[in-house]
């Protein structure tokens, strides 16, 4: 089966469905107000030099794994590690696309309500505070949100049904581009405003001073979650890479883009906020309370608005088709389905589970989990234990189960394409990414904090 698997059609096919695996609303949304909370350029400083020297390495490590493979995220284990437990590493990828795919979903849903209020007209009313409460009583209300996830997971589940290189190759190679055209376009006009440059110094100067143990942290944690890392997704793309591509090429290619995206949207963000005074710590409701209240004071607010939560949606598409293809490719090589009955399983199955997630901001709001509402929770669960988890156990796995010729020889195409400082690489990848994750993984969980508490 492997030796005719399907393979994206292109160099350009292959960079831009893994970008758009990887750019995402973690790049778009969740970057600006990530940085804003912790110090501005200080925090962009640390971000790039982790997501170089650490998720890079990590990247290419999974790269590796999908392609030597040539499977879904189970089965690239299963092969790689025939009869050990090595494959629960899989499990933990495929189980923590489903279960991200089922709240992200939720949030993609929200974009296309700020997409259709913005064409309604009925998005700006009278101050921010009208913002506040729409947004609360929208993401509450009991019917309107699980309407968008439906709309959003029937999106992603028609590129997926389409297949690989009809579906996902295609809609990426419209997307992406579109959703660079329309960033470029809001920086342009985000910096044309007045005292826009505040905001420039705030993302661009770093000052050292703002950099604290938990900055770095979160830093680093950011840098693996908008690079995809420890979810199954690269390791699922990869195994549709042919044979003669350059894995280097394309992890450093995917890396500087994806970057460069984030920046952008910070560029973006940031003059504006700065221009009418608002506060760059505003967090995660910066996109749907703070942002709405800036284009109302611009001029042509409806075009600046519906242009901005159409790039949030395109965004979020592309992680949403990345993560729906790592738990539909599993069902359909584990249980040898179609592709068609695979993506309807994981399609009912996560518009089930988004319902409970949607309904936790309402009618749900008081049946919690250890504190967490359902959807906090499954965020919880998510991107502070498995996503981690999988990154470390991979690093680990391909560090001490994999020759290093085998390793070598794939990531050099046989000795075709060269693989400068490769001992620096398996040194990286074997022993600081581990144990970088692992530190991420322990403050996450608090551990930390309980540790040094009394030193900090």
């Amino acid at each position: 089966m492997a030796e005719n698997r399907v393979t994206f059609g292109s160099k350009l096919g292959v960079i831009l469905a893994t970008v758009g695996c990887a750019v995402g609303l973690g790049s778009v949304w969740r970057f600006p107000y990530m940085l804003g909370t912790n110090g501005g350029a200080a925090f962009l400083l640390v971000y790039i030099l982790f997501t170089i020297f650490l998720g890079l390495p990590v990247m290419i490590t999974e790269f590796f794994v999908g392609r030597h493979s040539r499977s879904n995220t189970v089965g690239s284990f299963k092969k790689l590690a025939p009869g050990t437990r090595w494959s629960w590493i899989g499990y933990n990828g495929i189980l923590a696309a489903f279960l991200i795919l089922s709240y992200y979903s939720v949030v993609s849903g929200w974009t296309l309500e700020y997409v259709w209020q913005t064409l309604n007209g009925s998005l700006y009313g009278s101050g921010a505070a009208d913002y506040t409460e729409g947004f609360e009583a929208f993401s509450s209300d009991p019917f309107r949100p699980i309407f968008w996830t439906a709309v959003f997971i029937g999106l992603t589940h028609f590129v997926i049904v389409s297949g690989v290189d009809k579906g996902i190759e295609r809609a990426s190679k419209v997307m992406m581009p579109l959703l660079f055209l329309i960033l470029v376009v809001m920086c342009v006009r985000s910096v044309t405003l007045p005292d826009a440059e505040a905001g420039l110094v705030y993302l661009f100067k770093p000052d050292l001073s703002k950099l604290t143990s938990s900055v770095v942290l979160s830093a680093l944690g950011q840098a693996f979650f908008t690079l995809s890392l420890g979810m199954g997704c690269l390791i699922t793309y990869a195994s549709y890479f042919s044979k003669d591509t350059n894995m280097q090429a394309t992890a450093w290619q995917v890396t500087l883009i994806n970057t460069f995206v984030a920046v952008l949207a910070g560029v973006m963000i940031f003059p504006a906020v700065f221009s009418f005074g608002i506060e760059p710590s505003a967090g995660a409701e910066l996109v749907f309370i703070t942002l709405p209240n800036v284009f109302e004071q611009l001029p042509l607010s409806f075009l600046w608005s519906l242009i901005f939560y159409i790039l949030l949606a395109m965004a979020a598409l592309t992680s949403t088709i990345s993560l729906h293809e790592v738990a539909t490719a599993y069902v359909l090589e584990e249980f040898h389905l179609s592709r068609r009955k695979a993506a309807w399983i994981v399609s009912i199955g996560v518009f089930l589970l988004g319902i409970v997630s949607s309904l936790s901001f309402g009618v749900l709001k008081e049946w919690t989990i250890g504190g967490l509402t359902f959807f906090e929770a499954v965020d919880y669960l998510t991107a502070k234990i498995m996503l981690p988890l999988g990154g470390m156990l991979t690093c680990i796995f391909v560090g001490t189960r994999i020759d290093k010729k085998v390793l070598k020889a794939e990531l050099t195409n046989q000795g075709t394409v060269k693989f400068y400082l490769f001992s620096t690489y398996v040194f990286f990848m074997k022993y600081v990414a581990p144990a970088a994750i692992g530190i991420v993984f322990l403050n996450e969980l608090g551990v930390l904090d309980f540790l040094f508490k009394g030193t900090r």
